[in-house]
């Protein structure tokens, strides 16, 4: 380990009272659009579902979350042009190996808080919010894709004085921890991935290999298709939506669905972690930078590089399911592969004993 030789800031969390009253005034206030038919998921976030939320979020504890940020380690520095925020929190072992926490899309770090505790005994934590999430503001230029954002982690490890580290993803998490390893930078330890977005190409050959779980994987990701319009918005239209996220608590709230749908009606999260991560957002105001990410990776589409760095794979019941075949197909060094028999898409927050317990398999 070298010593950190460029500016690192520490940041101190505290949001003006002012945004606070002004978001209770905003909650107060609410328009709620008329039922659809049911008035369930069917045809997005249901009212029922909104009024109770924004009950709760009335009542909700910012003050408290803010705390609960302040007491890890926060800091800012510049790469790439770009603020980068982070937190940094050093294992009671020197010789511990450092492991980077990569998190979701509409997630946020502090998906990673209830993870510290379970880690540190075991690892040197570094959970980075990406350019344009949270507190990595305001977004710099064009061209935050996911190699690039990547390309910025390494920088940062390295300025943190790390020659050697590991990452963790879920999600935009796991996108960036796939391309560190293509990427294989010296020193790199591997990515534990909750997913590996590998599709079929076209060649009837490759369903030769599959059997009644890679067929059921299929079945669930052509029904997710079906209710990821956000996909569609955020990667065409991504400023058009931002106007909407950025006026509207409530819309904010509604299209971060995917806490509660992802897994069709099997989600783990808890209405308080939906709503910390939702009142980050908002009192942020970060909808805009977080929604371009899509926009960024399919404008120009980009082929599929296989990677030979290495990897392991965590399924979890109720997530998107890795297509093993497809998998082995794209990324040469996958070390490991586990799955389990309960949590979803954001395990950090729904199962973290289980994830930690893999964690350290994977890396020990």
């Amino acid at each position: 380990m070298t010593t950190p030789t460029v500016d690192i800031r520490p940041l101190h969390v505290g949001i003006p009272e002012s945004a606070l009253e002004d978001l209770r005034a905003r909650l107060a206030r609410t328009r709620y659009p008329r039922s659809a038919p049911g008035d369930d998921w069917a045809y997005g976030t249901p009212v029922s579902y909104l009024t109770d939320m924004v009950r709760r979020w009335q009542q909700f504890d910012w003050r408290a979350e803010e705390a609960r940020i302040n007491a890890v380690p926060n800091f800012t520095t510049g790469v790439d042009g770009q603020t980068l925020h982070f937190v940094h929190v050093r294992s009671a072992r020197a010789d511990a190996p450092p492991l980077l926490l990569l998190h979701t899309y509409p997630g946020s770090f502090t998906e990673f808080l209830d993870l510290v505790p379970l880690l540190t005994d075991d690892f040197h934590l570094v959970i980075p919010s990406m350019p344009g999430f949270a507190f990595s503001v305001p977004v710099v230029g064009s061209g935050w894709t996911m190699d690039r954002v990547a390309r910025a982690y390494d920088t940062l490890m390295r300025r943190l004085g790390y020659d050697s580290y590991g990452a963790h993803g879920s999600d935009g998490g796991a996108m960036v921890g796939r391309e560190l390893a293509v990427l294989d930078p010296a020193g790199f330890l591997g990515a534990h991935v909750l997913q590996l977005f590998s599709f079929p190409s076209g060649d009837p050959a490759e369903f030769e290999a599959f059997g009644p779980k890679e067929y059921a994987a299929l079945e669930f990701a052509g029904w997710f298709q079906s209710v990821g319009g956000y996909n569609a918005m955020n990667g065409t239209r991504p400023q058009t939506i931002a106007a909407a996220l950025s006026d509207s608590p409530v819309g904010q709230l509604a299209y971060n669905e995917l806490f509660e749908n992802f897994g069709n009606g099997t989600s783990l999260v808890t209405p308080e972690q939906v709503l910390a991560q939702v009142s980050l957002y908002w009192l942020t105001n970060t909808s805009a930078g977080a929604v371009r990410y899509h926009y960024a990776e399919q404008h120009p589409p980009r082929e599929t590089v296989v990677s030979h760095g290495r990897l392991g794979v965590a399924v979890f019941k109720d997530d998107f399911q890795t297509i093993r075949p497809l998998a082995e197909r794209d990324n040469k060094g996958i070390a490991h592969w586990s799955e389990f028999d309960r949590g979803g898409h954001f395990a950090a927050l729904e199962v973290p004993d289980l994830l930690a317990a893999d964690l350290r398999a994977f890396f020990s």
